[in-house]
């Protein structure tokens, strides 16, 4: 019985340690912020189906840098996802800084249809987005879920400018 009971004081403080250990591997993680800093369509590419380039710009307010792995992404218009794309192309980000890079991103032709049924059957004069992804920042962490949603009017007879 003394082989159990040493095998226990050994191992209970190494289960705490690492407890402990994996509880603060990051005090204080805030979300880091994605902002949409450009929407454009690609050079014409090789394939059939047209791509879309996206600016992104990501904010770090921790005071650790984020190396990012990778990214899946995903922008939907009232509800119906019309772009999506996944990269692992992406840059470094410095503690307390921010960095800029471009993705792209792949028309979803049932989503687009959906949205253009939708449209057609009545006239709306604002529509929702919602950008979503998933980073992996390759870290012990699981990988970080960030949505920003926005509002965006269409031109209406009296008013010329598509966007408030």
């Amino acid at each position: 019985m003394l082989p159990f009971s040493l095998a226990c004081r050994c191992l209970l403080p190494c289960l705490l340690c690492l407890l402990c250990g994996c509880a603060s591997l990051r005090p204080g993680f805030e979300q880091p912020q994605i902002n949409l800093t450009r929407f454009a369509l690609a050079p014409q590419a090789n394939g059939l189906a047209q791509r879309f380039d996206i600016g992104i710009e990501v904010i770090n307010p921790n005071a650790s840098a984020l190396n990012l792995r990778g990214m899946s992404y995903s922008i939907a218009i009232e509800g119906h996802r019309i772009f999506s794309g996944a990269t692992a192309d992406l840059p470094r980000i410095p503690a307390y800084s921010s960095a800029q890079f471009n993705v792209s991103a792949s028309p979803d032709l049932i989503g687009s249809a959906r949205l253009l049924a939708k449209l057609f059957s009545g006239r709306s004069e604002e529509l929702n987005f919602t950008f979503m992804a998933r980073v992996d920042t390759g870290s012990l962490l699981p990988n970080l879920q960030i949505e920003e949603s926005g509002l965006f009017r269409l031109p209406t007879a009296a008013s010329d400018t598509p966007l408030h």
